[in-house]
């Protein structure tokens, strides 16, 4: 069995305008294009594919979004400058630091923070 896409993550947000701003600085290092799905949803999409890299929504219930323990979206880069930058970028737009770059096991290069929402985020690369 194969799958036509990549799987991707979906993310919580209280406030859709914030999420959109930070989440368009962090990822306009990348090669991906933005779609307004509707009022509730914002992907982000390889250029090369259509794949859905992440999207952000206003929680389907109503009810208020709440960043999950021990929930992640983990985004792999080409090579350590790259996840250097994004974590830089990050931490510029206003996420919190959750570990600085740097080799965390074996070849595994990361860095972590939590976006505007409480979110997880971590950049990564194996091996560069």
């Amino acid at each position: 069995m194969t799958t036509p896409m990549q799987g991707y993550s979906t993310i919580g947000t209280n406030n859709k305008e914030a999420a959109e701003i930070f989440y368009d600085g962090v990822l306009s290092q990348l090669n991906l294009k933005k779609l307004l799905a509707n009022d509730r949803i914002t992907m982000w999409l390889s250029k090369e594919d259509s794949s859905v890299i992440l999207a952000i929504s206003i929680p389907y219930d109503g009810e208020k979004a709440s960043s999950g323990n021990g929930s992640m979206k983990a985004i792999a880069l080409n090579s350590h400058e790259e996840v250097d930058e994004m974590y830089a970028k990050a931490i510029e737009l206003g996420a919190k630091d959750d570990g600085s770059p740097g080799i965390r096991a074996g070849t595994f290069y990361g860095a972590y923070v939590y976006d505007l929402d409480g979110n997880k985020l971590c950049f990564f690369n194996f091996g560069a």
